[in-house]
């Protein structure tokens, strides 16, 4: 054998050997047409129920015709007629809803019980699109370059998710105000339409944050502690997230400006009722106001003794590490559910409050908040919290309008997206079954038009399976590539060393 060929032939290998390392980095795309279901120019949709998002009661068997990216035409089945070129869709047997806009929809998850918070933009965009979330505001990043990623993939095309509208890294009291507000800056130049004050932040702050805020055009809102809620709304927050029971204005002990035990205040506050007049000052404050409050009552139902939250679909969708956790978490609500009844008082609480804010004129929204300890899913919460809604006292119009309308409403997009009517985008949501008859018919999502191109839910859906709950998913990849790896490299180098040996062996033998 010549050196040339042996050359060759150790290349191979070496080519072989290094296959897995260099697939790798294209696992995660994907030709965004495979999850497509419908795509043409003219599409009716015949014989369907539509739930027209602004609450007003479901409407039977009407067609729906979308041209292009808009919604042409509405109207009873036996007065609209389906254009001669368009794609006829007969739903008999479904509802067609507004596409949800989901106000508190972040793009990471919280693995491993609740200890690591877990970056998962293309996942997660996938997932609230196949449950039919077209659009969403992240309400807190983790990782703002990888959101602005995701979104720049998904507004070319070149990835599925809904639309992106980007909100700020959390934001705590700063070493300084100047700091905060050149923070503010940054943020804006980068694309961020709102920001997300947490915690500790303080007043001084605070308000430095919504002036600086204000005067670019962004929006403010807070998962807030160290501030209440009237202080908040007396300084101009644009919006309030999670409700009455992450208020700490109440609590007795609260310092100003310092963020109590949370778990304290909220024993406190369930000794309360709504109809109290502290509350129901603070309520009426924050409609004086115009402060949106965002519902997220399906991450809080998983803190209480209810296992209700718990849903088949997650099943398929975890790592089997994050499937361990998540059940380890519904086992002690089974076997000790004295321990977490605390937080199925406030709970309950919290929906009397949400339904008395409406009544006061209040606008709230809807999100998922896939956080806590990992037992609420990017979509899936978008769903249950829809239910709950129900569960609360709103009727199934309502709770969609909530989870829609609304939204659209705040982010200043009501004229496009939000509501089934004529000349709006077609962002659609096609169930199967009858949400106002039976609420969780809102999780049998079938098809979801993005701007009159309908994406297939179970593909999206499937092509996330075992990728959630996991800081390494890309372990076993790794592992798949090195191991096969170090097998050919150590072939190559036994070859090479025989290689080397075959001619002394052969002056041996003359």
């Amino acid at each position: 054998m010549t050196i040339s060929r042996t050359r060759q032939r150790i290349a191979s290998i070496v080519a072989i050997t290094a296959l897995p390392l260099w697939v790798l980095p294209a696992c995660g795309a994907s030709d965004v047409s495979t999850f497509v279901r419908v795509h043409a120019p003219r599409i009716a949709l015949v014989h369907v129920n539509v739930v027209d998002g602004t609450a007003a009661p479901i409407k039977t068997d009407q067609t729906v015709i979308i041209d292009h990216d808009r919604i042409a035409a509405i109207g009873p089945a036996s007065d609209i007629l389906a254009p001669p070129d368009a794609q006829v869709l007969d739903l008999r047997g479904r509802t067609v809803l507004p596409g949800l806009v989901g106000m508190h929809d972040h793009l990471f998850y919280a693995a491993d019980g609740g200890r690591k918070q877990v970056s998962l933009p293309r996942s997660f965009a996938r997932l609230y699109l196949a449950a039919g979330v077209t659009t969403i505001r992240t309400a807190g990043t983790i990782d703002l370059q990888k959101d602005i990623a995701i979104k720049r993939e998904i507004d070319e095309g070149r990835e599925a998710g809904p639309k992106i509208h980007l909100s700020s890294p959390y934001m705590s009291t700063p070493p300084d105000i100047p700091t905060l507000e050149r923070a503010v800056e940054q943020w804006a130049n980068a694309g961020v339409t709102s920001l997300k004050a947490y915690t500790n932040l303080d007043g001084p702050a605070l308000i430095a944050a919504i002036r600086t805020a204000h005067r670019r055009g962004l929006k403010v809102t807070g998962h807030l502690c160290a501030v209440g809620f009237r202080e908040a709304a007396a300084m101009g927050i644009d919006n309030l997230e999670h409700g009455i029971i992450v208020d700490t204005e109440f609590y007795s002990r609260k310092i100003p400006d310092q963020c109590p035990d949370w778990g304290a205040a909220v024993g406190e506050l369930t000794q309360m009722t709504v109809n109290s007049a502290a509350i129901q000052q603070t309520i009426q404050q924050l409609a004086m106001h115009d402060v949106a409050v965002t519902s997220t009552l399906a991450v809080f139902e998983t803190f209480s003794d209810r296992t209700a939250f718990f849903d088949r679909r997650v099943v398929q969708l975890l790592t089997s590490g994050g499937w361990n956790d998540y059940m380890t978490e519904v086992q002690r609500r089974s076997s000790n559910p004295a321990s977490y009844a605390g937080w199925t008082e406030a709970l309950g609480l919290e929906m009397t409050f949400e339904r008395s804010f409406v009544q006061a004129g209040g606008l709230l929204m809807a999100g998922a908040d896939p956080t806590g300890w990992g037992g609420v899913l990017a979509g899936l919460a978008d769903q249950r919290n829809i239910e709950l809604l129900v569960e609360a006292g709103f009727t199934p119009e309502q709770a969609i309008q909530i989870a829609s309308a609304n939204g659209a409403t705040f982010l200043g997009q009501s004229d496009h997206i939000g509501t089934v009517e004529r000349a709006k985008q077609a962002d659609l949501v096609v169930v199967r079954g009858n949400v106002v008859s039976r609420i969780g018919d809102i999780r049998n999502v079938e098809i979801v038009f993005k701007d009159g191109v309908g994406f297939d839910a179970q593909a999206l859906t499937l092509s996330e399976h075992g990728n959630i709950g996991s800081a390494t998913r890309w372990l076993p990849w790794t592992v798949a590539a090195i191991g096969p790896a170090i097998i050919l490299l150590l072939m190559a180098r036994q070859y090479v060393v025989r290689l080397r040996r075959k001619p002394e062996m052969q002056s041996k033998q003359h």
